[in-house]
């Protein structure tokens, strides 16, 4: 699901979401979630890691961006449930599920560019309107909703929110042995102004690892976060960002368009993640995520999400930041 404070600001979509579209999407989320001061409307659990980010051979190929150029770029990373509130139980097969990955690449004092992905390849709506109603009619479904519920009569007449609702959602062994994937494409621009469609994912470079459901149900609530912990007081978390590129006819501003698995991959680089960031750090507590690049060599598409989701970014991290000040 944050504004980057980016000289310039380049490459900015220009249409912004009114203002009750925010709100309606941050209410929807508390109706859904419940309000818990302090923390984000969802993905409330979370932890924060810092690393290094290393960039491939091909990422300077694909991208002018900085840190395709550089030797390495510091990073801050964050690992999350699904869910908006802080106690879902890492094990929930239902409201811990699709996990989020989020990492900053912090290119000079005040000046970074973001990715944002989450477990499931996809999204469930294509635009910001359709999300909150989505959001709506869950929250309109509980076990004494009339039947059809709110959320069975909205996934019939949403074909691609239903497909997303059906996709398997396993429960990793580790943060570190999960996939994740950004829900818009963005355009890649190269240093001989070559341009090329494209979507991230973060893959682990450990590979991937499920529970099966009597093995996940033996976990605790939260077993993800102590076995991360663990983890990284051994050595770094290792993940691997792949760039997957839009062939031909590919629709690259519908997040609910997934495009062919047989579409090339590149290697853009890895990230090692070496600390974990206590949950007191201010500086940490108060970070905002953006889904929008803000940097020279990474174009937003014309995705009706990406204004939107950044606009209830920032105003949810804002509600955030004022509720521990």
């Amino acid at each position: 699901m944050v504004c980057a404070r980016i000289h310039k600001r380049m490459a900015t979509p220009t249409n912004k979401p009114a203002t009750n579209l925010v709100q309606d999407t941050i209410q929807a989320l508390d109706k859904l979630n419940g309000l818990h001061p302090g923390f984000r409307p969802a993905h409330a659990k979370g932890v924060m890691l810092s690393g290094t980010f290393t960039p491939s051979p091909d990422a300077s190929l694909l991208t002018r961006a900085p840190h395709a150029q550089r030797a390495s770029t510091p990073v801050t990373a964050r690992f999350s449930d699904f869910a908006g509130f802080p106690a879902v139980a890492d094990n929930d097969g239902n409201l811990a599920s699709p996990r989020g990955f989020a990492v900053r690449f912090h290119l000079a004092e005040h000046v970074h560019t973001d990715i944002i992905g989450h477990s499931a390849d996809g999204f469930p709506t294509r635009t910001a309107e359709e999300f909150v109603e989505f959001l709506r009619a869950a929250a309109a479904s509980g076990p004494g909703a009339v039947k059809p519920s709110p959320i069975e009569v909205f996934l019939g007449a949403h074909p691609k929110a239903l497909a997303f609702v059906q996709l398997p959602k396993p429960i990793p062994s580790s943060f570190a042995r999960e996939s994740f994937f950004s829900v818009t494409a963005y355009k890649f621009i190269n240093r001989d102004g070559a341009e090329q469609w494209g979507r991230y994912r973060i893959v682990p470079a450990a590979g991937n690892e499920y529970l099966d459901r009597a093995a996940a149900g033996a976990k605790g609530p939260d077993f993800l976060f102590e076995e991360l912990a663990e983890r990284i007081a051994k050595g770094p978390v290792k993940m691997n960002v792949v760039v997957q590129l839009a062939g031909k006819g590919d629709t690259v501003d519908d997040a609910t368009a997934q495009w062919p698995e047989d579409r090339p991959r590149i290697n853009f680089g890895s990230i090692a993640l070496t600390a974990r960031i206590s949950d007191d750090n201010v500086e940490a507590r108060r970070m905002i995520f953006d889904p929008i690049p803000r940097v020279d060599g990474i174009d937003p598409s014309a995705d009706p999400l990406l204004e939107p989701r950044a606009a209830v970014y920032l105003a949810s991290g804002r509600r955030r930041r004022a509720a521990s000040e």
